[in-house]
């Protein structure tokens, strides 16, 4: 509000304006840095303050070249050494105010100098009373650090949106120069507080320092192994490889380079690291009971597997003891807190919470291809037998082995393959040719497994039942003799259902693999990672469509960061427990050869497996050749929703064609997705062209759809279906036993433990268990899908409403869901282990539920 005082200036009265900052001083998880504040303090007290100058959104500074818009005076933050108030756990409201200058105007921006000891984070600035327009409001949501560590000023811009051609001529430069700050010089090693945005190959998966052993090969920047970029950190090379990039020791994890504002938030960090101190004590605590066991690396039985979800006892304090040097105390407060599960228990696992065997069955075995935590891969059956499409001169004949009479008995009696193919009735999971060209030489270590094909039948009710696994090998002559292949068909007793449940197991292991690298990491995680970076190299935080993206990107870059560091680096988590092993990675970048940004939309990719046909008397305008497919019957409902939403979104700032192609922002940053972020790509002509509205809305909605439904769908599964490894086995330590083989009598003798002898040992179940629990939580300050951190987050009402509307849908879409799970004619929808299908619920409660649509690749 304006006040009037009266000063010897012959009582001229001059006037005022308040504002009110709201920020979050520096912190260590839930707790103030101490020392920050009282250095803060400190440089208050010397007159190092706090200042913000207002940037005029009308009136240029007749002293600068160019059009800048006008300065104000400098204005501080009131009462810093006095104010204790908190709106939040962490937010701090401060007064400020301003000298109204009437050649300011309007504000379209402020400009804001710490001179303090310390960062702060900045969430909000508003304005009240401004004459001539009342209110404005900036959305700031960015650590600011002392003046020092920058080389130019740090701007924001009010809460109003605009296209390039429309942004206010003041505000132009300021528009122009926060991008270049952005963008970097891509040189130098980056610190904490640079705020730049740069693309890397993937050069620092590998450790060569350490010996050949942790060598990996650069992804990324060769026809040999194409890869999406990632977040460039400007860490030196190794000695051993001048082409790759240093690493931190393990204990530095945390100072991983990512642009600041692109870190976990301070209660995402707190439950990301007790949780993760959790899961390894939950991994050591077992490993040292298992000492005293006459087979320490294994599970003798699947009650023995059991014992994982009770509690442990405590081991003395010498353990402790060692935990504690390594990691601060209010780490260890947070694994204490209530959570639901005791310290030392894994959560019971939904796939076994109502029946502990009914995983083992054919009809659940099918029924996770389509609703389980893997359901992108199944694909309608167009020839028998099924072919493959690896180079002949260098795989030799790698066509499947499956018969007629392997399959043709089980087709309910009334169908011949050819008919069961025309009615679309036969299906295969597939994972042949991705696994056969690393196959000999991951079978070189201590894996043993195979490339497999399973095929499947639609039956009557509409669940799928399978007919027969092919298991095939490289020729023991050589490559190009093509693959050794054997075929398995059901059978439910004696040793033939012991037989039927290892392949099982073998085709369960291929899908495991393949769903860790290439549906979750691959085609989520690493693949939106160049969409974060061009995003805020190209535009601005004025752009709508940086308004409409920013949300879907938040954690990203930090999650893909922490996995690079402990999870997909040579020698990491993935590599210890997922067949590929030091293979793993280049595995997904034989597979990103074949990724297609348009089949990333659900209806392409779809129709593509053939699951789908088009049918414009269809709801979305497809038609499902398996009706009762849960994720694609929900994730339909959902990408319809998310394409409403753009559409209307765009076509409010898009009034034509014409004004996306005359967009230089918009233009520059699919130019530089295409060429720079997938810049292996960059040559393929399915790339929108972005000339139209229809081109814009599409990307828009493939964008937020790989962001938010497709990672939840593939990501929020892992715990309930793989936290019991017999269930999702990772990788298989021997072959199929032959009759007369000492493994092939105690298949006979104890079915149990020859099973477990021959998937995931104990150690790396226990590692696998950990990291999926963690992967599978929802963190407690999460945002889901038609969610926002602000209610203001654009001044412009018409998209508030639609956004609004977009809300509405998703929550008609919840009960939709409800409703079809407690349907019992939607068979897949529960299925024998009875867990209904939840993974496209768009919201959720906080931790492990096994439902909700984040609106990011956040974890």
């Amino acid at each position: 509000m304006f006040r009037k005082i009266l000063g010897g200036n012959g009582g001229k009265s001059e006037k005022k304006i308040r504002g009110t900052v709201v920020l979050m001083k520096k912190n260590v998880l839930d707790f103030n840095d101490f020392n920050a504040s009282v250095l803060d303090r400190v440089h208050e007290l010397l007159g190092e303050k706090v200042s913000l100058q207002l940037v005029s959104a009308v009136h240029a500074d007749p002293t600068e070249k160019g059009l800048r818009g006008k300065l104000g005076k400098p204005a501080y933050l009131e009462d810093w050494i006095t104010t204790i108030s908190s709106l939040t756990p962490g937010d701090t409201a401060y007064e400020v105010e301003f000298d109204w200058q009437e050649d300011i105007g309007i504000p379209g921006a402020f400009i804001i100098s710490n001179l303090h000891h310390s960062e702060f984070y900045l969430k909000t600035f508003t304005l009240q009373d401004v004459p001539g327009h009342g209110r404005i409001h900036f959305v700031c949501n960015s650590w600011v650090y002392p003046a020092e560590k920058y080389k130019s000023d740090r701007v924001f811009f009010t809460n109003q949106t605009y296209l390039p051609c429309e942004t206010p001529a003041a505000l132009i430069q300021y528009r122009a120069e926060e991008l270049v700050q952005l963008r970097g010089n891509g040189t130098g090693k980056l610190e904490e507080w640079d705020r730049v945005y740069d693309y890397a190959y993937y050069n620092d998966l590998g450790d060569p320092d350490r010996g050949s052993k942790y060598a990996r090969p650069v992804l990324g920047g060769s026809s040999d192994y194409p890869y999406p970029r990632r977040g460039r950190t400007g860490r030196p090379p190794t000695k051993a490889d001048p082409e790759t990039e240093s690493r931190l020791p393990l204990l530095m994890s945390l100072n991983l380079y990512v642009p600041r504002d692109e870190r976990f938030g301070h209660l995402k960090m707190s439950d990301f690291l007790a949780f993760g101190l959790k899961s390894i004590v939950q991994v050591l605590l077992p490993a040292f009971e298992g000492l005293a066991d006459s087979t320490p690396n294994e599970f003798d039985s699947f009650n023995d597997m059991m014992k994982l979800y009770g509690g442990f006892k405590l081991p003395g304090v010498p353990l402790l003891d060692h935990v504690e040097e390594k990691i601060p105390l209010e780490f260890l407060k947070e694994l204490l807190r209530t959570d639901g599960e005791g310290f030392t228990k894994y959560p019971m696992p939904q796939v076994i919470k109502v029946d502990k065997s009914a995983w083992r069955t054919d009809k659940e075995f099918a029924r996770e291809m389509v609703a389980g935590m893997n359901p992108v891969n199944i694909s309608r059956l167009q020839e028998f037998p099924p072919t493959s499409k690896l180079d002949l001169k260098i795989y030799g004949n790698q066509s499947s082995s499956i018969s007629r009479n392997d399959v043709e008995y089980n087709l309910d009696g009334t169908h011949i393959v050819e008919q069961a193919i025309k009615t679309h009735r036969l299906f295969i999971l597939n994972h042949h040719d991705t696994v056969m060209p690393y196959l000999r030489r991951i079978n070189s270590t201590s894996t043993k497994m195979y490339a497999t094909r399973t095929l499947l039948f639609l039956q009557n009710d509409g669940t799928l039942k399978p007919l027969a696994i092919e298991l095939s090998l490289p020729h023991p002559k050589g490559d190009q003799f093509g693959a050794t292949s054997k075929v398995y068909t059901p059978a439910e007793h004696g040793v033939e259902g012991s037989i039927w449940q290892l392949a099982k197991a073998y085709a369960a292991v291929n899908d495991t693999g393949v769903h860790q690298l290439i549906s979750h990491w691959l085609n989520t995680h690493a693949a939106i990672e160049p969409f974060v970076i061009a995003t805020n190299r190209q535009l601005s935080v004025l752009h709508p469509i940086y308004k409409l993206l920013h949300p879907h990107f938040r954690d990203t870059m930090n999650i893909n960061a922490f996995a690079r560091q402990i999870v997909i680096n040579g020698g990491g988590l993935l590599e210890e427990t997922v067949f590929p092993g030091r293979y793993a990675m280049e595995m997904s970048s034989l597979v990103y050869k074949n990724w297609v940004f348009p089949e990333q939309a659900l209806p392409e990719d779809l129709i593509k497996r053939g699951m789908a046909v088009k049918d414009t008397s269809a709801p979305h305008g497809l038609r499902l050749l398996i009706k009762d497919y849960p994720y694609a019957v929900d994730g339909l409902k959902i990408w319809s929703a998310i394409e409403t939403w753009v559409k209307d979104y765009c076509n409010f700032y898009y009034k034509s064609d014409g004004m996306v192609q005359e967009d230089t922002e918009l233009q520059s940053w699919w130019k530089e997705l295409r060429e720079e972020g997938h810049g292996d790509k960059k040559n393929e002509p399915w790339w929108p062209r972005m000339q139209s509205r229809r081109e814009l809305i599409e990307s828009c909605t493939i964008i937020v759809w790989i962001a938010s439904a497709l990672h939840a769908a593939v990501n929020f599964g892992q715990y309930p279906y793989a936290g019991y490894l017999p269930n999702r086995p990772t990788l298989s330590r021997r072959l199929m036993p032959e009759p007369g083989s000492r493994e092939y009598e105690e298949l006979k003798s104890n079915p149990e433990k020859a099973f477990l002898r021959t998937v995931t040992p104990q150690l790396q179940t226990l590692l696998g268990i950990s990291l999926i629990e963690i992967l599978s939580r929802h963190s407690s300050d999460e945002f889901y899908l038609g969610q926002r951190d602000t209610p203001e987050w654009t001044n412009d009402m018409e998209p508030l409403k639609a956004f609004g509307r977009f809300g509405e849908r998703l929550g008609e879409i919840e009960n939709e869901i409800v409703k079809m799970n407690s349907d019992e004619k939607w068979k897949n929808r529960v299925g024998p282990v009875k867990v209904p299908y939840t993974l496209l619920y768009p919201t959720s409660e906080g931790g492990l539920t096994g439902k909700g649509i984040p609106n990011s690749v956040s974890i």
